[in-house]
């Protein structure tokens, strides 16, 4: 009888209760689907990694470190889904990590980003729109992403565009890359909009959400927004709290499971 290992990867995060509402339940989904699986946890962020064994004594594997052991505990198949949103770095250090193992096992299966086909793009921009308040006139909703110099960095303007070919008043800028808050403050005053519902489309409310989007120092996204005449409502919720947004996720496993 195959021995079978689910591993689910995300970027990770230092907030206990953020990792409880957000990559938590994305993982339980995918447990709860795929039961004769056993679970394995990484994250690619080294950074975070050391953060939490340095300050909790919480020691998470990265992809190679738990490919490692479950190659070492004698399975022979292996479902490995990602959390990322975008096939940006942090996925293809992903891949680069699982490549040395294909060999290693019988069966490799490896779930895409939340954002990779159109149909991808289309299933996650109807989730968010269903999370969404109702928006009044003159208001908007101003996502936050990650953002990359990768060249998938365009996957945020793609997003921006099908929003705005339902029209749906949303815009999306990033934190690094493009499109910036500049973009993003341009556009909202061309349409006139005085108000806007701020929140991250991250998988979870982290750092960035917590202090460059909804922060009280000068800089944030919340205080340079006011600066210009735009108040926020801030929905500091990461995508991994939409049920919607982690069923895709499973799809995604399903899907690469159903191709083999």
């Amino acid at each position: 009888m195959s021995k079978k290992a689910l591993l689910v990867v995300s970027f990770g995060t230092s907030y206990e209760d953020t990792r409880k509402k957000t990559i938590e339940p994305c993982e339980n989904l995918l447990h709860k689907t795929f039961k004769d699986y056993d679970f394995f946890r990484a994250y690619t962020s080294q950074m975070i990694i050391r953060k939490l064994a340095s300050r909790d004594g919480l020691y998470i594997d990265n992809a190679s470190q738990a490919l490692q052991k479950i190659y070492e505990a004698g399975y022979d198949e292996v479902l490995i889904q990602s959390l990322h949103i975008i096939c940006g770095e942090e996925y293809d250090k992903l891949k680069r990590q699982i490549e040395p193992f294909k060999a290693k096992f019988k069966k490799l299966h490896f779930g895409r980003p939340l954002l990779t086909t159109i149909d991808d793009y289309k299933a996650a921009v109807s989730a968010t729109l269903n999370s969404l308040p109702k928006l009044k006139e003159h208001e908007g909703v101003v996502f936050m992403g990650h953002g990359t110099y990768h060249e998938s960095f365009s996957a945020y303007c793609a997003l921006e565009y099908m929003f705005h070919h339902l029209g749906a008043p949303i815009y999306v800028g990033t934190v690094e890359g493009y499109p910036t808050l500049d973009e993003v403050l341009y556009k909202l005053q061309k349409d006139s909009i005085t108000q806007v519902y701020l929140a991250p489309f991250m998988l979870v409310a982290g750092d960035h959400a917590i202090n460059d989007m909804a922060g009280d120092e000068e800089d944030s996204w919340k205080v340079i927004l006011s600066n210009h005449g735009i108040q926020s409502k801030i929905l500091l919720q990461g995508l991994g709290e939409n049920k919607e947004i982690q069923k895709l996720f499973v799809n995604h496993a399903l899907d690469c499971i159903n191709s083999f």
